[in-house]
């Protein structure tokens, strides 16, 4: 009955992000709204579907903010999908380290922090979240994402789309010394190519200069690999599409994640935008020289 609505909910994190995405949907021209309790989204939904079409693609952020009634959140939903409307939950979150440095910069206190200590707000918050997270359609970790990488990101998976499932494809090129991201679902060893560390002109360098891309991409052994990479990934997509899963996550790896898994983690995210998916590509440790 409206499934011509475009209902999404965002939440998440407290400083992942959130008041940014909600301002990165108002721009897309959704009617938006912040800070809205869970027992209120069913009530919210039916005058919004009472407006004789004119509010059609609506986003609002519901979170802990709401205190003891963003416990309600799963009855809502319920409700929702009783009622006929069908919603995608888009699931800001970002690396403890991270938050905790947001948190000091702005001089916030986290919601949940009733000791003062930013380390206990968000653990208590990743328990509160924690179920509502498995229900998330994406999943967005900001960690390495500044404004306009979230607002790319938003764009690209809503903006002028109808509704429909779409999977987000994120890349991460990390290094290997530093750990591998725990979220990946594929993970892809590039350490057997050459390596741009050992040329003293592109030592201090990374994968997103053209001098090191250009380096990393000109060998046989590079292309040959690209060549079978891109092969293994268009028969993997159509799977995962099929399958229903809304976000996959592609990690390309070298030693210190700075020269040859940036360089192949932007030629594959290239390789698939030019194929129609939905593409975030992060390089979580270029910047990263310890």
């Amino acid at each position: 009955m409206n499934e011509s609505i475009r209902f999404v909910i965002i939440t998440g994190f407290s400083g992942a992000g959130k008041s940014e995405t909600i301002k990165c949907f108002e721009d897309l021209g959704y009617f938006c709204v912040d800070n809205l309790p869970p027992v209120l989204i069913p009530k919210f939904a039916e005058l919004c579907a009472q407006s004789g079409g004119r509010i059609n693609r609506i986003a609002l952020v519901s979170d802990i903010r709401g205190g003891s009634f963003f416990d309600d959140v799963f009855e809502a939903l319920e409700t929702l999908e009783q009622n006929g409307f069908t919603y995608e939950i888009v699931f800001l979150e970002a690396r403890e380290e991270i938050l905790i440095r947001r948190f000091k910069e702005s001089r916030r206190k986290h919601p949940l922090s009733n000791t003062g200590s930013i380390s206990d707000g968000i653990r208590a918050e990743r328990q509160k979240l924690e179920q509502i997270r498995g229900k998330a359609s994406v999943i967005v970790d900001t960690s390495e994402l500044n404004t306009r990488g979230l607002r790319d990101l938003i764009n690209r998976n809503y903006e002028n789309q109808p509704q429909q499932e779409k999977m987000l494809i994120t890349m991460i090129s990390f290094g290997f010394k530093k750990g591998l991201p725990l979220d990946a679902d594929l993970v892809f060893d590039v350490r057997f190519l050459p390596n741009p560390f050992y040329v003293e002109s592109l030592k201090e360098l990374d994968g997103n200069c053209d001098e090191v891309a250009n380096y990393v991409l000109k060998w046989p052994m590079t292309a040959r690999f690209l060549s079978k990479l891109y092969d293994f990934i268009d028969f993997l997509t159509p799977q995962y599409v099929k399958e229903g899963k809304a976000n996959l996550i592609i990690g390309i790896g070298c030693t210190g994640g700075r020269h040859r898994s940036v360089t192949i983690a932007n030629k594959l995210g290239e390789y698939l935008r030019a194929r129609g998916y939905l593409v975030s590509v992060n390089h979580r440790d270029a910047n990263n020289s310890n």
